[in-house]
């Protein structure tokens, strides 16, 4: 039973990394914001994407090994990360309200709504509703990256050869 669960959990997240977001193309993509950053900005979406890189890894190990418990804490981590939120001056709030869409921040709440969802799931010990929610942010993470990260990295969104 446990390696059914290890195969499907590997072919879920294969799948997903090689697909873009649902409804994402690649006609979809919008200027990179990177650039449009002040240095400060930079630093601490970085800083927060280092750390959901790091959850994320760990989520996924906990989930393909029944471990509960640190799916709801790493994924309650990634909701309270707000890294941008919590360290911003309100000129730090206007330059990043002048450089970035209303869909960039629209969808990372979105992203961080669903890491409360990955959360709860943790919680009740589900783990079809653990992976289902972990599929989500992956394809919340390739769509936002595909759409506004593009300049970094160019092969998400591309079709897999």
């Amino acid at each position: 039973m446990s390696r059914t669960i290890i195969a499907v959990t590997a072919l879920v997240l294969a799948v997903t990394v090689a697909l873009p977001a649902l409804g994402e193309s690649q006609s979809s993509s919008a200027d990179p914001v990177t650039p449009k950053l002040t240095d400060k900005l930079r630093g601490l979406l970085q800083a927060e994407m280092q750390q959901i890189d790091q959850a994320m890894r760990d989520i996924y190990t906990a989930i393909i090994s029944g471990d509960h418990e640190t799916v709801a804490d790493r994924a309650r981590a990634v909701h309270e990360s707000f890294i941008l939120k919590q360290s911003l001056t309100p000129a730090d709030r206007k330059d990043l309200v002048q450089a970035v869409p209303k869909d960039f921040l629209a969808r990372d709440k979105a992203f961080h709504a669903t890491a409360l969802k990955l959360a709860e799931a943790g919680e009740r010990r589900e783990t079809r509703a653990e992976l289902r929610h972990f599929e989500r942010m992956t394809r919340q993470c390739t769509g936002c990256h595909a759409r506004y990260v593009s300049d970094r990295f160019p092969g998400v969104g591309q079709p897999a050869n």
